[in-house]
């Protein structure tokens, strides 16, 4: 074999050499590089809430009766001291022939009782004159000493007892006479037909200018003293409620911001925190864990231009700002992990992975303040895993 073949051999085994090393050769691994910029950064708590109107009036029945049927409709506007609603009188319940007969039977006793009280009367009447007669005589005859003066005080009592039943007979009188009147006021309202009349109407006024939210009582029917008839409002005037638990509400202030999306129309509308309830309750969450949960009260402070499509009882998704700040370097969260007691993560330099202990500052869920050991225009890996290790070979991964 000449020396050409032996060098044409050598350079085919180093060429195989070769490709066999590049194939085992660590592959860069594919990662997603961000890099670290300035910019704003906002800590919030998000909780889902709803619109409601500041100041809602339920305008209930003052009276039982029968409540005509409501004209207004929801949206309707009304003015301060228009009618509302209207409430009759109730009616008595309609008698059949055996409750009309009873009504006419206690007619006839009430009258036949007025008789007997008047016929009692006449009686005491009549006693009463022979008593004032036998008190005369006796005190004729106990002036001439023919009769002792206990016999004329015996007298004078018997004639204040008739006067006394007397006056009472008259007393039984003006009773029966009113049950009289009583039993045929019975008889004659409720045997008479449906519509006679006109009872007096009791009319039920709005206490403020507003529109019409919702009428719990919209047809003809009886009602109850205190029962709801109608709801009025003026949407204008809304208001978010907003129920967060009570972990997050000791964080909350008066005067917070709140940024309220996702409420159906473009843009973000602005509001402030107006009251944190002191008061919590507990409520069952969809996952059936009880939570401890607080009411707050956030005014919109967007132009009402903004949100005028919104109205009572609406969604939205309210964000109360904790803490914010510009202008501060910013770094994925999701590129932080654990090292001892302080924070670390890594950063890509001419391809490799290079472990930076970073401190941090405020967090969110996607973003964190870097407080140092980064600067701006570092690339750091988003999510690191377990093959990634100090000066590991790594490649940015293709959108």
């Amino acid at each position: 074999m000449n020396w050409r073949a032996r060098i044409g051999y050598l350079i085919v085994a180093l060429i195989l050499a070769a490709g066999i090393g590049y194939g085992f050769m660590p592959r860069p691994v594919p990662v997603e590089l961000i890099e670290a910029s300035q910019g704003h950064l906002a800590v919030t708590v998000e909780e889902e809430g709803r619109t409601r109107v500041r100041e809602r009036y339920v305008v209930a029945a003052p009276v039982a009766g029968q409540s005509r049927r409501i004209t207004l409709k929801v949206g309707d506007a009304v003015a301060a001291g228009q009618a509302v609603a209207f409430i009759e009188p109730a009616r008595a319940a309609s008698l059949d022939p055996r409750g009309r007969a009873q009504a006419q039977a206690r007619v006839q006793a009430t009258q036949a009782a007025l008789l007997a009280a008047q016929e009692s009367a006449r009686a005491a009447a009549a006693e009463a004159r022979l008593a004032e007669q036998e008190l005369a005589r006796a005190e004729s005859l106990g002036q001439a000493n023919f009769v002792s003066q206990a016999a004329v005080d015996q007298a004078r009592s018997r004639l204040q007892s008739a006067q006394a039943s007397r006056q009472a007979a008259d007393y039984h009188i003006q009773v029966a006479r009113h049950e009289v009147t009583v039993a045929r006021a019975a008889l004659t309202e409720a045997t008479a037909p449906a519509g006679a009349g006109s009872p007096a109407t009791l009319a039920v006024t709005a206490p403020v200018a507003g529109r019409v939210l919702a009428v719990p009582h919209e047809s003809e029917g009886v009602v109850q003293p205190g029962q709801p008839l109608i709801e009025i409002g003026n949407p204008a005037s809304l208001e978010v409620l907003v129920e967060v638990l009570s972990t997050a509400a000791v964080k909350i202030r008066p005067g917070a911001k709140v940024l309220l999306d996702r409420w159906g129309g473009p843009g973000t509308l602005e509001g402030r925190v107006r009251v944190v309830e002191p008061a919590g309750f507990t409520k069952v969450s969809a996952l059936g864990v009880e939570e401890q949960r607080v009411r707050v009260l956030v005014d919109i402070v967007s132009p009402a231009a903004d949100w005028n499509s919104l109205g009572d009882g609406y969604r939205v998704e309210a964000a109360f700002v904790l803490w914010e700040g510009d202008d501060l370097l910013l770094a994925p969260t999701s590129a932080l992990f654990r090292k001892g007691e302080g924070w670390a993560l890594y950063a890509e330099e001419h391809g490799r992975a290079r472990l930076r202990e970073v401190q941090v500052g405020q967090r969110t869920g996607l973003r964190t303040q870097i407080v140092g050991g980064l600067k701006a225009g570092d690339r750091v890996i988003a999510h690191p895993d377990e093959k990634i290790t100090e000066g590991t070979r790594v490649k940015a991964r293709p959108n």
